[in-house]
């Protein structure tokens, strides 16, 4: 019940946010009617479940998004230096990572991380790995020394148990 609630409220504040209209009961009404109606469906339909509204992951983000964030303007200032560099130093490197998460959820984000992080990007998510594209070799290394992965685990819950 906690997850349908706080889904509702997301899609309304989302849609708020979005639609930017406050005063108006007629498209105020309509949202409501709306989120309503999302809220349902996904109820029928099975999806409001820890990895589809996954509000357990609200107080991890704190610690997870700032290290992550560092990583990507750290990625993103050699991929430019890179870019800019009278003979870039690249060297194309496509690697088959493999992944010690058991859940979707902590699969999907390792991988969405992998992508945005600058210089890499994940082509295939498997159960037990994920064919990463990197721009250096150096970037496919970094991603093998596992750091990225023990942060996921612990943010998604998964070191817990």
């Amino acid at each position: 019940m906690l997850r349908t609630i706080s889904l509702g409220f997301l899609l309304a504040a989302t849609w708020l946010l979005l639609s930017g209209i406050y005063d108006s009961a007629l498209i105020l009404g309509l949202g409501v009617l709306s989120v309503v109606a999302v809220v349902l469906v996904s109820w029928r339909m099975n999806l409001i479940d820890q990895e589809g509204t996954p509000i357990h992951l609200i107080a991890r983000i704190p610690v997870y998004a700032p290290w992550l964030l560092w990583e990507i303007m750290k990625a993103s200032v050699d991929v430019a230096r890179r870019a800019f560099a009278r003979k870039p130093e690249i060297e194309p490197t496509l690697i088959r990572l493999p992944t010690r998460l058991r859940s979707d959820l902590s699969r999907v984000i390792f991988a969405n991380s992998i992508t945005l992080t600058p210089g890499t990007v994940t082509l295939t998510v498997e159960p037990d790995t994920l064919i990463v594209h990197a721009l250096t070799r150096a970037g496919a290394e970094d991603l093998e020394k596992g750091e990225m992965e023990r942060r996921i685990s612990s943010f998604s819950g998964e070191a817990d148990r």
